[in-house]
This record gives C-alpha cells, sequence and structure tokens, in this order.
C-alpha cells in the first residue's frame, strides 16, 4: 500500500481540524462555502473519468458471485443501515441520514488495495466495479426517499435535481472530455496528472472547506463522534461474518472469499459526500458521518487484511498444500 493511502485517516483528520480552526473567523467562512461544490466536482470529474463503465458486462462472467455482491450491497446493507440508524441514531435525524448515506454507498477503488493486500481475487473485484458504481448512482435517490421518513421526509425534486448535478452531469461530461482528447495524448495526460490523479487532494480540500463554512460542531458536543463510531463498527463487524458464512455456504475459494468481504464492507464516502452537500446544503450536520466514517474504515480494513492473511497462512495454505501432496 502506498504511503499516502496509510496516511489518508491522518491527513483527513488534518483536514477536519484546520476547517474547524478557520471557522473561527467570520470572514474565512462565505468563502469557504463557495469552494465546496467546485472542489468536489473537480474529485468527481477524476473519479468518473477512471471508471470502467465499458466493462460492465464483464461483471456477470461470473454470475453467482455477482448476484450475491449485489444483494449484499444493494438490497441487505441499505436495510441494514436503516435499522442501524433507527437503533443508535433515533433523536438524530441529520446524524442519521449522514449516516445512511454513508454505507449505501460501496466503494469503486479502495476495496481493490485492500483485496490485494489480502491475496484476494483482483480481477474479480475489478470487473464488479463499475457494477457497483453505475447501480449507487441510479439508487441512491431512490433509497433516500424510500427510508426518507426516518428523517422526517424528502423533497424528492431536490433529491433528483441533486443526482442529475452531482452524479450524471460529472459522469457525462467526464466520458465525453475523455472520448474527444482520445487523439490528444499531451493534453489527456496532463489532464490526468494535475486533475483525475489528485482526487484524494480535492476531497482534502473539500472536507477543510465545508468545516471552515460554519461551525459543523459546536464546543461541548464533540461526543457525536461516539454515536457514530458504534453504529459503523457495528456494520463492519456484521457485514465481515455475513460475507464469511455466505462464502462458506456456497463454497467460495479463498480468493473470491477476500474479493467478496472488501466489495460489500468498503464503502465509498466522497460519492455521499458530493451528494449531501448539494441535496442537504443547509443540513451540515449530515456530512459529519460521512468525514468520520473512513476515520474508521480505513484502520478496519487494514486489520481485516491482516486477519485474512494469518487465516490463509493458518488455515488455507496447509490444506492447499496438503491437497497437493495427496494429488502427488
Amino acid at each position: 500500500m502506498r504511503l499516502l493511502d496509510k496516511l489518508e485517516p491522518i491527513l483527513l483528520i488534518l483536514a477536519v481540524g484546520l476547517g474547524l480552526f478557520l471557522s473561527r473567523f467570520p470572514d474565512i467562512s462565505p468563502y469557504a462555502s463557495k469552494l465546496v461544490s467546485p472542489f468536489l466536482t473537480v474529485m468527481l470529474f477524476g473519479l468518473f473519468w477512471e471508471a470502467p463503465l465499458k466493462d460492465l458486462g464483464k461483471s456477470f462472467a461470473k454470475y453467482r458471485f455477482t448476484v450475491v455482491a449485489i444483494i449484499i450491497n444493494f438490497i441487505w446493507t441499505p436495510i441494514f443501515a436503516w435499522l442501524l440508524t433507527e437503533i443508535f441514531m433515533p433523536h438524530n435525524a441529520l446524524l442519521g441520514l449522514g449516516f445512511f448515506l454513508l454505507l449505501i454507498t460501496p466503494c469503486t477503488d479502495w476495496f481493490l488495495v485492500f483485496t490485494g493486500v489480502a491475496k484476494g481475487n483482483v480481477p474479480l473485484s475489478l470487473a464488479i466495479l463499475p457494477l457497483n458504481l453505475f447501480l449507487q448512482i441510479i439508487l441512491m435517490p431512490f433509497y433516500i426517499f424510500a427510508f426518507s421518513g426516518s428523517w422526517g421526509g424528502a423533497n424528492v425534486l431536490l433529491l433528483a435535481k441533486s443526482a442529475v448535478i452531482v452524479l450524471l452531469i460529472p459522469l457525462a461530461v467526464s466520458k465525453i472530455l475523455k472520448f474527444a482528447l482520445k487523439g490528444l495524448g499531451p493534453v489527456a495526460r496532463a489532464l490526468e496528472k494535475t486533475v483525475v490523479k489528485r482526487q484524494f487532494l480535492w476531497l482534502w480540500l473539500a472536507i477543510a472547506a465545508m468545516f471552515a463554512s460554519e461551525r459543523i460542531i459546536e464546543p461541548g458536543k464533540l461526543g457525536v463522534f461516539i454515536q457514530i463510531l458504534a453504529p459503523t463498527l457495528t456494520f463492519f463487524i456484521v457485514t465481515f461474518f455475513l460475507a464469511h458464512v455466505v462464502a462458506r455456504t456456497l463454497f467460495y475459494s479463498y480468493e473470491d472469499y477476500v474479493s467478496l468481504a472488501f466489495t460489500t464492507l468498503a464503502r465509498n464516502s466522497p460519492l455521499s459526500i458530493a451528494f449531501a452537500q448539494q441535496a442537504f446544503p443547509d443540513d451540515r450536520l449530515v456530512l459529519l458521518p460521512l468525514v468520520v466514517g473512513p476515520l474508521v474504515e480505513l484502520p478496519v480494513l487494514a486489520l481485516i487484511a491482516q486477519l485474512l492473511l494469518m487465516y490463509w497462512a493458518r488455515v488455507v495454505k496447509p490444506k492447499l498444500n496438503r491437497d497437493r501432496r495427496k494429488g502427488r
């Protein structure tokens, strides 16, 4: 894993800290609030530029894996996310909404890193990536509308407009521009170097600007972090064991089991942050779980990768060696 990948949780904390510090200066807040959307738009442009949507058909080459991953990610997880908000955040609708947004978006990049570290089936995980992205873009407004009763209702027109602005327009622009620049190698490479490959930088700047734009966390109310931590850890623990049970029941190989675990565990918080910023501009508390989520997620995924490697060394590898000896 790259050094930057390992430092991301610390860098996100620094972005939040910088934003909170700058929010103390009234003259900065108006300018910061105007920068959030542009930063997120550039970040999404880079995300969609790299998304291999042309490979959607490859997702079904191993249909048993794909169907199971879809059921867990897009049926079980939204229901489980709603249950967690009802249990842990029954009296805080904005935090509950932000937490729900965090969980309903499967990751489209991070899980590949941890899948590789844990010796999983990276090509299989890569094949399902475009399907994960496509389905979450289509289903996110539907999920919020379907479960909106938990947060006092939602403006359907605003959700539809937000989906177009945040999801469909950057997706279309990135793909059209990528096709148009196909014959202009130097220009395309310069764009990739300054924008596409700097997605984390734009996300970092957006988070700093969000927290600088107003005081999201009031003094004496830092307990909301604990309120977010408990359901987040519950999600990771339950989902990890669910993937384990499903993989054993369906006789998955170790490599496919690892791929299923990480594609159902990792979440796509940047996409959720962009959507929340556009759809709920006056409800800043919605953003807090989306920022705290990765701070919990990345260390947890790293720990799970190490646990899976231990399982590989102590259980899977000895069994493979025994099978080879018997085969001889």
